[in-house]
């Protein structure tokens, strides 16, 4: 096994440890999922639980029910997330993807194969890699891990990556280090999230108090 290998496990049991089970991705079904990771583009989660209630509120979280709203309703409520009229164009053509593939009905797209489904979501206007992965692993249970901003920013303090690393290369090397189970990919992201949140922030990371400390490879050096 690979150093880097190590401490890639080394950090999820780490932060499993002492954060316990994620229970992620917070949602009611997988079309609520999808469209969190789609709202969740350029903003916050708290931003986009109001616009999920929003939409709850109006009885739209469901595919039929978002497809019934018009355009300038749909605007009004996931204007808390931001960027509203662009994510409402996203989120249309999300639901024009899935009336084409599925009748809109997301769960079937789950008997499609990963490698032959990634990159019809990623054909999607709006659906990039950490959103099409999302989708696919938390809203269909496939096996692919999300990579994200976070995870960038702490594997980089921890010398696992190179400065110049792409979406794909990231996410082969997690791959690699972890068991090929869904489970796995999962709770290692919510981890990595939690952490980040808890000790890895952008500026002034706490990691004196880190529980991941010990797998730095230098203990005193902090990343800018």
């Amino acid at each position: 096994m690979s150093r880097r290998g190590d401490v890639i496990r080394g950090l999820y049991q780490s932060f499993a440890d002492v954060l316990g089970p994620s229970r992620w991705w917070p949602a009611e079904s997988p079309f609520e999922v999808a469209v969190g990771a789609i709202l969740t583009q350029n903003t916050n989660w708290k931003n986009v639980e109001r616009a999920i209630a929003n939409l709850k509120e109006a009885g739209a979280m469901t595919e039929s029910g978002l497809r019934a709203l018009p355009p300038a309703r749909l605007e009004e409520l996931i204007q808390p997330a931001g960027y509203f009229r662009i994510k409402t164009k996203r989120l249309t053509d999300f639901l024009d993807f899935l009336e084409q593939e599925s009748s809109l009905d997301i769960e079937a797209l789950a008997a499609q194969d990963l490698y032959e489904l990634r990159p019809k979501l990623l054909s999607v206007r709006g659906i990039g890699p950490e959103t099409a992965d999302s989708i696919l692993c938390y809203a269909l249970g496939k096996q692919t891990f999300v990579v994200d901003a976070y995870t960038v920013r702490m594997f980089g303090r921890h010398g696992l990556i190179p400065e110049q690393t792409d979406y794909n290369e990231v996410q082969e090397i997690i791959q690699d280090a972890l068991p090929a189970s869904v489970k796995d990919y999962n709770e290692f992201h919510a981890l990595i999230v939690r952490a980040s949140k808890e000790w890895c922030s952008k500026s002034r990371p706490k990691c004196a108090a880190c529980p991941a400390r010990a797998l730095l490879p230098d203990p005193e050096r902090l990343a800018q």
